[in-house]
C-alpha cells in the first residue's frame, strides 16, 4: 500500500517502523527536518518537510494516489484538518486520525456527525492513551496473564501466560491437556521457551508438544473459559489467582489519569497515584474521585514506597514518560515486595532487555495501538489484528466470504486448506451478525454465536470469523491470499 504518515513523533515512528517492515510505500510528513533525516537513515521511507494541512505539502507527499493517510501529529486540530483536506482535494480513500479529545469518542452520538463525510471525514479515530488504558484494564481483570487480546467482539480471547512451576499442566503434553478438559473451548497456538543466553525460542505446537515450567504459552479460547485456562497454566493446584485489589500507579500523566479514573469507577480497587509535579498533583486530586489517593513524590524513592506499603500492592504500574524511571521504579517495587509490576517502555531495545527480568510485563505503547491500524492495511475482510512479540508475530481475525465456487476456503475442510505449516488456525466464531446486507428471505432468528475449535474435518462456512496465530508477519500474505474472493475456484 501507499501510505502517508503525518507526524514523526513517538507514535509516527512506531507506526512507520511496523508498516515499512511489510514493504509498504511510506512517506512521512513533519516540520522537523532533522527528525525526518533520522527516520530516513533508519528506515526505507521518504520524508517531506512541511505542514500536513498545506495542500502543496500533501501533493508533494503523493496524496493524489495514496491508499491510506495516518495523521498522528501532536495536535488534534492538525490531524483533523489534514484528514479533511485529504478528502476534499485528493480523495484519499482511508483516513485515520490520532485524537486525544474525549469529544470525539466513538460512543458519543454526535461523533458520527463530526467525523462523517460532511464533518472532518475521518474513517477511524485512534487514541494511544485510550488503547493503553483498555489494554491494562484487561491485565487487571486477568492478573495471571502477560497479555490479553480480544477477537469477535470480545467473544474470544488470545492470552499469553508464563507457566508456573507446580501448575496443573506443567510437564503435560498439549494433547493430554486437551483431554483433561474436553468441554473447554481453547487451543494452544504457540510456545516460547527460554534457553540459556538467548532470546525465547518459538516452539511449534502439536498434540505431542510438552509444556514446561517457564514457557510463555499463547492460548486462544472462548472468553468464558479464560479463567480456567489461566489457572491451569499459572496457579499451583489450578485455583484462580486472587483478584487485584490494591493498585499503585507511578505517573499521573494522560495514561495514569485515564487509568485511575477508569478503575475508580468500578469501585473495587484501592488506588494510589504517585506524581512528582506538585501542580499536576493538585490537578489530579481535583479531577479524580476522593477515594483515589494522590501522592507527591518520586516513584524511585525507596522511603516513599516503604511508607506507602508497596509490599501489599497487588499491581504496581509505572506509566511515566521516562523509560528509565519506569524500569527502576518497577525493579525497586518488585524487590520491596509488590506482587506484580508493569513498566511502560517506549524504546524497543529497552523492552527486549527487560524480557525475562523481574519486571513481569514490559509494555510498549505502540504495540498496544498498532493492531487498530494494521486492520486497515490488511487485504480481505480483516476484522482485527494484534501485533505480538514486539512486532514479530501477529494474531489475525479474518472473515470467510463467498461460496465454494468463489472462495478457496468456504465449503472446504480445514485439512484441505492450502496454508503454510507454520500458520496456526486457533478458533472459529460462527453466527456473528454480518455486516453484509441481509437476505430478505432469510429467517429472522439469529442463534447465539458459537466458538469452535477447528479440527481437520471442520468445514469453513461463509461468515465464519477465523482467528490465526502467525509466528512471523511474512505469513500474513499467504492467509490473505487464501481468503481472497475470485471469479471461480474449482
Amino acid at each position: 500500500m501507499k501510505i502517508i504518515i503525518l507526524g514523526a513523533g513517538r507514535v509516527g515512528c512506531s507506526v512507520a517502523d511496523s508498516l515499512v517492515s511489510e514493504q509498504n510505500d511510506i512517506t512521512v510528513i513533519d516540520t522537523d527536518a532533522q527528525r525526518l533525516r533520522d527516520l530516513e537513515s533508519r528506515f526505507d521511507l521518504r520524508g517531506v518537510v512541511g505542514n500536513g494541512i498545506d495542500p502543496e505539502v500533501l501533493a508533494e507527499a503523493g496524496a493524489r494516489d495514496t491508499d491510506l493517510l495516518i495523521a498522528c501529529a501532536a495536535q488534534d486540530e492538525t490531524n483533523l484538518v489534514c484528514c479533511k483536506v485529504a478528502q476534499l482535494l485528493f480523495n484519499v480513500p482511508t483516513r485515520i486520525a490520532r485524537v486525544r479529545s474525549s469529544g470525539f469518542d466513538r460512543d458519543r452520538e454526535d461523533a458520527a456527525l463530526l467525523l462523517g463525510k460532511d464533518g472532518f471525514a475521518v474513517d477511524r479515530i485512534i487514541c494511544p492513551e485510550e488503547s493503553l488504558t483498555r489494554y491494562i484494564g484487561k491485565l487487571v481483570e486477568y492478573p495471571e496473564a502477560l497479555q490479553v487480546r480480544e477477537f469477535a467482539g470480545g467473544r474470544a480471547c488470545l492470552v499469553s501466560v508464563r507457566v508456573r512451576t507446580g501448575a496443573p499442566v506443567a510437564g503435560m503434553r498439549i494433547g493430554e491437556m486437551r483431554a483433561s478438559a474436553p468441554d473447554v473451548a481453547m487451543r494452544v497456538v504457540a510456545i516460547y521457551r527460554r534457553f540459556p543466553e538467548e532470546p525465547d525460542r518459538f516452539i511449534a505446537c502439536d498434540g505431542t508438544t510438552r509444556i514446561e515450567s517457564g514457557d510463555e504459552v499463547f492460548v486462544l479460547s472462548a472468553r468464558e473459559h479464560i479463567p480456567q485456562v489461566l489457572a491451569a497454566l499459572h496457579q499451583r493446584g489450578g485455583l484462580p489467582a486472587p483478584p487485584v485489589r490494591r493498585i499503585m500507579i507511578a505517573g499521573g500523566g494522560r495514561v495514569g489519569l485515564r487509568l485511575a479514573r477508569q478503575l475508580a469507577q468500578q469501585g473495587r480497587f484501592h488506588i494510589k497515584v504517585i506524581e512528582g509535579n506538585p501542580d499536576r498533583c493538585i490537578e489530579l486530586a481535583s479531577t479524580l474521585p476522593s477515594e483515589v489517593l494522590v501522592l507527591q513524590g518520586d516513584a524511585t524513592d525507596e522511603d516513599l514506597l516503604g511508607d506507602e506499603n508497596v509490599e501489599e500492592v497487588d499491581l504496581f504500574l509505572a506509566l511515566t514518560d521516562d523509560d528509565e524511571d519506569n524500569i527502576m521504579a518497577c525493579l525497586l517495587a518488585k524487590r520491596m515486595g509488590a506482587s506484580r509490576v508493569l513498566a511502560l517502555i517506549n524504546r524497543r531495545s529497552y523492552a527486549d532487555l527487560m524480557h525475562g527480568t523481574q519486571i513481569d510485563i514490559a509494555l510498549s505503547p505502540a504495540q498496544a495501538m498498532l493492531g487498530e491500524l494494521l486492520a486497515y492495511v490488511r487485504r480481505g475482510d480483516v476484522q482485527a489484528v494484534h501485533s505480538l512479540r514486539r512486532g514479530v508475530a501477529e494474531a489475525l481475525e479474518i472473515v470467510a466470504r463467498g461460496d465454494r465456487k468463489s472462495s478457496r476456503v468456504v465449503g472446504r475442510k480445514v485439512s484441505d486448506l492450502h496454508l503454510p505449516p507454520e500458520v496456526h488456525m486457533g478458533l472459529i466464531v460462527r453466527g456473528l451478525p454480518s455486516a453484509e446486507p441481509a437476505d430478505s428471505d432469510a429467517p429472522a432468528f439469529v442463534a447465539e454465536p458459537e466458538v469452535i475449535i477447528p479440527r481437520s474435518h471442520t468445514v469453513i462456512e461463509s461468515g465464519d470469523h477465523v482467528v490465526f496465530f502467525l509466528p512471523h508477519k511474512r505469513l500474513v500474505r499467504e492467509v490473505e491470499k487464501a481468503f481472497r474472493l475470485g471469479a471461480t475456484f474449482f
